[in-house]
């Protein structure tokens, strides 16, 4: 697994034996960062059950500015150091503005709101844990212009949350991995 794209493309990045994360496909990053283009850059992005940190890291890689990883267990927040010093040594950057946060994502308490929010949970676990982000998002967003939330899920579940819409999907299958890119109904056309 390694960074699709942007100044530190093709930095490998590390992962903890077993089945501790569901990595996001390099493919399907690719194809997320590929429909996400131009927004990506100078944004500040949240990296909710971040994993191995694939999302953000790639998110830095393509111009992000700042940026919070949010992951419950404390090993596998050290793999997203690790990756994160590969990262930014590949950047020439030091970490400043990116942040490594052991804590459950469904209930992390943050105090600004990103542009660009990306969610990865254990699929088992969308059904209940999605409507409950989807309304602190809302929540924790309203001040943003136009917020995106990339929401990995499997192509079997649909989510419909209040005040945002689904624009794209990518992905096929139904038990393949995909990924929805939503919008706020509240943002300018």
């Amino acid at each position: 697994m390694r960074i699709t794209g942007g100044q530190a493309r093709g930095i490998p990045l590390a992962l903890p034996k077993g089945d501790a994360v569901r990595p996001a496909t390099d493919a399907l990053r690719q194809a997320v960062f590929s429909s996400l283009a131009a927004r990506v850059p100078g944004t500040q992005f949240l990296d909710l059950f971040a994993g191995s940190g694939a999302y953000g890291l790639e998110a830095l890689s393509r111009g992000a500015a700042s940026g919070v990883f949010v992951e419950r267990d404390a090993r596998t927040a050290g793999f997203i150091r690790q990756n994160l010093a590969a990262v930014c040594k590949s950047l020439g950057r030091d970490a400043g503005g990116v942040q490594v946060i052991t804590a459950d994502a469904t209930s992390v308490a943050l105090a600004t709101g990103p542009d660009l929010v990306f969610i990865d949970p254990p699929y088992e676990i969308i059904r209940e844990v999605g409507p409950k982000l989807f309304a602190r998002l809302t929540e924790l967003l309203k001040d943003k212009a136009d917020p995106l939330i990339v929401f990995e899920m499997p192509g079997e579940i649909e989510l419909a949350p209040p005040d945002w819409t689904c624009v794209k999907r990518l992905g096929k299958g139904g038990r393949q991995p995909t990924a929805c890119i939503f919008r706020s109904s509240r943002a300018a056309p």
